[in-house]
């Protein structure tokens, strides 16, 4: 048995040494194809494996691929690897797990020598005004949400009475204007399906404005309830910085809110500008009912961090649940479950907040004479006036 054992390693030697002698004597580009032949073979490998195995196995290399300097593994696109996209790798990234894990850090109080240090180099980060806050003591917050979600003091955001329409928020204007062929811009050149984006419109049976029900036309169509009228949208984007309340953006009657449970993708504008349709991907709660002008709604869309939307005057809402349907929705009317007249919401009256920064979105319908005072990409804060008519 030994002496079998010997042969055997004696004739892998060889053949080992012989294989050695053939790769130095062969010219550089016969021996340059040894390397491509093995990724070859690994990636027809990759080929015979289901889609999403194969884009698990070559995740960690397209991600090499987007962050290495000077093109280091772009050599492998000529063996016929092409990298999985920026998109599909961000998808895949669990979200919504780290962000309820965020929210448990959140609530973790900090100890009194450490808030200062801690609420200082986020103030640093991010330009956060303290001299606004109603409790400029740092010790005051025991923990990161309650410094998130911190209150101002009434006199630096006044209400603008002159305009029937106000910011709800603290953010940054990513766009405006009038909505067309039932598409709304969720930043210049990208756009995602009014319907997609607010569901089907069974909730229009809570509202009690007349409607053309013969003939409703398109989608959008259907949400214009005033002849003469048309539908204008504004998106307000929340930095970490911002303050985190929202706020009744005017004088109007919620009838329902729908809840849909989904993705907390950044919806940093960088982020949005690449990610098709990505309000209507991550979680949002839609609340629509009717101001003096026929439909409003405003809709609070989650984000990366943002794991738990709060609407003040409705204890049943729980966002970023651990397990969801995608696709799904819930649905809660105002009007049948609370009372016949809904929720009458005053223009500057808090309406809810986020756990960090996010965006909203205002869907409404007003004459055709409103125009609004914005430029994209502005600052804007709670109270001013979004447009007149």
């Amino acid at each position: 048995m030994l002496d079998m054992t010997s042969m055997a390693d004696t004739k892998i030697g060889s053949w080992r040494s012989l294989a050695l002698k053939c790769h130095h004597t062969l010219p550089m580009k016969f021996r340059l194809q040894f390397p491509q032949l093995a990724l070859r073979r690994r990636l027809g490998q990759l080929s015979c494996m289901s889609r999403p195995t194969a884009r698990l196995r070559s995740w960690p290399l397209s991600f090499l691929y987007y962050i290495l300097p000077f093109g280091a593994l772009k050599p492998l696109a000529k063996v016929g690897w092409r990298p999985t996209s920026r998109v599909t790798i961000y998808k895949t990234i669990p979200t919504r797990l780290l962000s309820r894990a965020w929210g448990r850090l959140n609530r973790v109080d900090l100890p009194n020598w450490l808030r200062k240090p801690i609420y200082n180099l986020y103030i640093w980060t991010f330009g956060v005004n303290m001299k606004e806050a109603a409790v400029e003591d740092l010790q005051h917050y025991r923990n990161l949400g309650e410094f998130f979600r911190r209150k101002l003091k009434p006199q630096v955001r006044p209400v603008c009475d002159s305009h029937c329409v106000i910011s709800p928020a603290d953010g940054k204007i990513l766009h405006f204007g009038r909505v067309k062929n039932c598409e709304v811009e969720q930043v210049k050149g990208v756009t995602y399906s009014l319907e997609t984006f607010l569901g089907p419109r069974t909730w229009s049976e809570s509202l009690t404005a007349n409607r053309n029900e013969d003939d409703p036309g398109t989608f959008q169509d259907a949400l214009v309830t005033k002849e003469g009228n048309e539908l204008f949208h504004c998106v307000i984007y929340l930095a970490p910085g911002d303050y985190h309340c929202f706020h009744s953006p005017t004088d109007w009657r919620v009838a329902h809110r729908r809840h849909f449970p989904g993705a907390l993708m950044s919806v940093n504008p960088g982020v949005a500008r690449w990610i098709k349709e990505l309000f209507c991907h991550n979680e949002r709660v839609v609340l629509s009912g009717e101001w003096t002008h026929g439909f409003f709604s405003l809709t609070a869309v989650g984000a990366t961090n943002v794991g738990s939307i709060r609407i003040y005057f409705d204890k049943e809402l729980r966002t970023n649940n651990p397990r969801y349907n995608k696709g799904t929705y819930n649905d809660f009317s105002y009007v049948t479950n609370n009372n016949q007249e809904g929720i009458s919401m005053r223009k500057g009256e808090h309406l809810g907040e986020f756990n960090l920064g996010s965006t909203i979105v205002l869907l409404f319908e007003a004459p055709r004479d409103f125009t609004f005072n914005l430029q994209a990409g502005q600052k804007i804060r709670f109270g001013e006036a979004l447009g007149t008519m």
